[in-house]
C-alpha cells in the first residue's frame, strides 16, 4: 500500500476536536503519524468525537430558557406571585440575537459554545471519520478485500473500528441535521424541508463548496452508516468503552434515530437490546439514586451523574466547555415559569405533595439556586470537569462531559414509541417504571426523609390517565396532522394524556442538556419567549423555518444560501466578514440546494 499522511483540515478558527486529534493536527504533515497500520487507525479515533458542546444552544433556543430581564413570575410557588425582572447582563450579545430567534451574526467561530463553534467541531469530528474510513478501506485492500459487502472478513479489530467509525459520522451529522436542520415529518414532507450537507469524503482541499440536502436525504443516509455500523460494533477493544460508540451506545443510537424516523417498532426493538424486556433487567439499568447519599460538594455530585460505571451511562462525550459557568447568575437562565415547568417545580404535583421541588431533584443534588435572587437555577448533570495545567498559576482548560445516551432517556424513547403505536399498556408500563424505579433506588437515609405516606406517590395507569388528562400542551390533543407536523403521526384521544406524562417527564430528563430544543421541533410545539423590560412576546410556530438554526455566517460568506431564506444571508459585499478572516479551510455550503 502506498503511505498516505492525512492532513486533516480544520474547518473553523483553530478550533481542535480533542487531546489526542490536537496532538495529531498540531505536527507538521511531515511529522504526522501515517496511517497504515491498524494502531494508528484507532489511535485517530480515539481523538475524533466532537469536543464542541451543543447544549447551550438548544438550551437558549428552547422554551427551557427566559429573559431574566423581562417581567416574570417567581420560580417558587410559595414567594408572592408578582412579576418581577432582574437586570443581568448577557454572556455575550449573540445570545440576545440567538434567543429572539434571530440570527447571531455577532457570534464568530472563536466564541465558546457559539453555534459556529458547534458547526465547526461537529464537521471536523466528521473529517476525521473519513480520513479514518479512508485508512480502513486501504488497510481492508492490503487484507485482499476490496468489497464493503465483505467487511465482514476484516480482522477483527480493523472490523471493529470501521463499525465504531460508521456509527461516529452518523452520529456527528444526526446532532448537526437535528441543530442546523428542520425535524423529519414524513418522506413527501421532508424531501422538500433543507438539512444539512452529509460529508463522506476526507477533506483534501483547501476550501470546499458541499450541497445542502434533503432532510429525507440527510436521515436516509444516517440509517445507511448506522445499520452498517451496527453490524459491525464490538466491546472488545476499549480501555474507556463508555467513551467510545459501544454495544449498548450504538443501539441507544439506533433506538433514536428510528424514533426520530418514526420507525417505530425499530425502536422499540433496538431498545430491548439495552433495557431488555423484563422489570429486572430495566431496573438494573435504571438511574440509581442511591449513589449521591453521602455526596456533600456540586463536585461529588457531578462525578456521581457522570460517572462511566453507572449502568445508566451508555455513552459520554468529553467536551471543552464553560456552559456550566453561563446557566446562573446571566441574563438567560432556566427560572421563573420555566423553571417550575423544566423541573416539575410545583405544590400541585400529581406525583409527590408537601415539597415545593421535585424529591429525585433533591436528592440527587442536581438542583441549586440562589437564596436571595431567582435569577436561575443549575444542575450538577452538567458540572464542570477542570483539567489543571498549572497549579501555581491555577490555569488549564475547563471540561463539561456530555451524557450522549443513557438508561432513563432510553426508556423514554420506548415508551413513546409506544405511544405513538396506541400501544397504551406498553407505553404506561415504562413510564411508571421511569418514576418509580428512581424511588426504589433512593438509599435508605433518603427513604426515611422523602418517602413517607403521602409525600412521594408510586405512578399508577390511573394515575396517568387522570392527573395527566387536561394538562395544558402547545397544540390541542397532540394533533399533529392538522398542524401540518406530519402525515404520519395519529395521537387517539386515549393516549393524550400518556404523551403529556412523556412531554414532562422527557423535559425533566433532559433538563439543561439540549434535547427539549429537538422535542419542540419534531413534535412541532409552539412556544414564546418574552424578551425585554416591555416582554415583547417572540412566537415560535408549529411549522416555522427558525426552528433550523442558522448556520455560521463564515460558512456561507461565499454568497452561499440560507436553511432560512427569511433569514439574511451573509454575501461577499457585507462588510462584517471582514471581521474574521479564516485561518484554515472553510466547511462552506451552496446556496443551489
Amino acid at each position: 500500500m502506498k503511505n498516505k499522511i492525512y492532513n486533516i483540515l480544520v474547518m473553523g478558527m483553530g478550533v481542535l476536536v480533542s487531546t489526542a486529534c490536537s496532538d495529531f493536527l498540531d505536527k507538521m504533515p511531515d511529522e504526522r503519524t501515517e496511517l497504515n497500520t491498524v494502531e494508528n487507525v484507532v489511535d485517530l479515533l480515539k481523538g475524533s468525537y466532537p469536543s464542541n458542546n451543543y447544549q447551550f444552544i438548544c438550551e437558549l433556543s428552547s422554551d427551557n430558557f427566559i429573559d431574566n430581564n423581562a417581567p416574570h413570575l417567581p420560580s417558587n410557588p410559595n414567594d408572592k406571585q408578582i412579576e418581577n425582572h432582574y437586570n443581568y447582563p448577557s454572556a455575550a450579545r449573540w445570545n440576545d440575537e440567538m434567543f429572539q430567534f434571530e440570527e447571531p451574526l455577532s457570534a464568530t467561530y472563536s466564541d465558546s459554545e457559539s453555534h459556529g463553534r458547534v458547526w465547526d467541531g461537529w464537521y471536523n469530528s466528521i473529517a476525521a471519520v473519513n480520513a479514518a474510513l479512508e485508512a480502513i478501506d486501504n488497510l481492508a485492500k492490503e487484507e485482499g478485500i476490496d468489497s464493503h459487502e465483505d467487511y465482514g472478513h476484516l480482522s477483527p479489530r480493523l472490523r471493529a473500528a470501521y463499525g465504531e467509525a460508521l456509527l461516529l459520522r452518523a452520529y456527528d451529522h444526526f446532532v448537526l441535521a437535528n441543530i442546523f436542520g428542520q425535524a423529519y415529518r414524513n418522506e413527501a414532507q421532508s424531501a422538500k424541508d433543507i438539512s444539512i450537507a452529509y460529508v463522506t469524503e476526507p477533506e483534501t482541499e483547501l476550501q470546499k463548496n458541499y450541497d445542502r440536502l434533503s432532510v429525507k436525504e440527510v436521515y436516509d443516509l444516517i440509517i445507511k452508516d448506522m445499520e452498517e455500523g451496527l453490524k459491525y460494533v464490538s466491546d472488545s477493544y476499549y480501555d474507556a468503552p463508555k467513551y467510545h460508540f459501544n454495544t449498548n451506545a450504538a443501539h441507544a443510537f439506533a433506538a433514536r434515530v428510528y424514533l426520530f424516523h418514526h420507525d417505530w417498532d425499530k425502536c422499540i426493538a433496538e431498545a430491548n437490546q439495552v433495557l431488555g424486556t423484563n422489570d429486572a433487567s430495566l431496573l438494573r439499568m435504571s438511574m440509581d439514586y442511591s449513589i449521591f447519599s453521602d455526596c456533600a460538594s456540586s463536585s461529588d455530585y457531578g462525578n456521581k451523574w457522570q460517572d462511566p460505571k453507572l449502568n445508566n451511562n451508555l455513552m459520554l462525550l468529553d467536551t471543552y466547555s464553560s456552559y456550566s459557568r453561563l446557566v446562573f447568575g446571566y441574563r438567560y437562565s432556566v427560572a421563573g415559569e420555566a423553571a417550575s415547568e423544566v423541573l416539575m417545580v410545583r405544590t400541585n404535583s400529581e406525583l409527590w405533595n408537601s415539597y415545593i421541588a421535585n424529591p429525585i431533584t433533591m436528592v440527587s443534588g442536581m438542583l441549586f439556586s440562589s437564596s436571595q435572587h431567582d435569577y436561575g437555577f443549575y444542575s450538577c448533570k452538567i458540572n464542570e470537569q477542570f483539567q489543571m495545567l498549572d497549579k501555581i498559576a491555577q490555569t488549564g482548560y475547563v471540561h463539561q462531559i456530555i451524557r450522549a445516551f443513557t438508561a432513563m432517556d432510553l426508556l423514554l424513547e420506548r415508551a413513546e414509541a409506544y405511544i405513538m403505536k396506541n400501544d397504551l399498556a406498553n407505553a404506561s408500563h415504562d413510564l411508571q417504571a421511569y418514576w418509580n424505579n428512581s424511588i426504589e433506588t433512593f438509599s435508605e437515609k433518603d427513604k426515611e426523609t422523602f418517602v413517607t405516606p403521602g409525600d412521594i406517590k408510586l405512578l399508577t395507569d390511573n394515575m396517568i390517565k387522570s392527573n395527566f388528562k387536561n394538562k395544558t400542551n402547545c397544540f390541542a390533543n397532540w394533533d399533529f396532522v392538522s398542524q401540518n407536523i406530519s402525515s404520519a403521526i395519529h395521537i387517539t384521544p386515549e393516549a393524550v394524556p400518556y404523551m403529556n406524562c412523556l412531554n414532562d417527564f422527557r423535559r425533566f430528563e433532559h433538563s439543561f442538556e439540549g434535547m427539549r430544543f429537538f422535542d419542540l421541533k419534531r413534535w412541532g410545539m409552539e412556544w414564546t419567549h418574552y424578551y425585554g423590560l416591555d416582554k415583547k412576546a417572540i412566537v415560535m410556530k408549529g411549522v416555522d423555518k427558525r426552528r433550523a438554526l442558522e448556520a455560521p455566517w463564515e460558512a456561507k460568506f461565499n454568497g452561499a444560501g440560507s436553511s432560512r431564506p427569511d433569514m439574511v444571508s451573509v454575501t461577499e459585499t457585507n462588510a462584517r466578514r471582514e471581521l474574521v478572516a479564516p485561518k484554515y479551510s472553510q466547511f462552506r455550503i451552496n446556496s443551489n440546494k
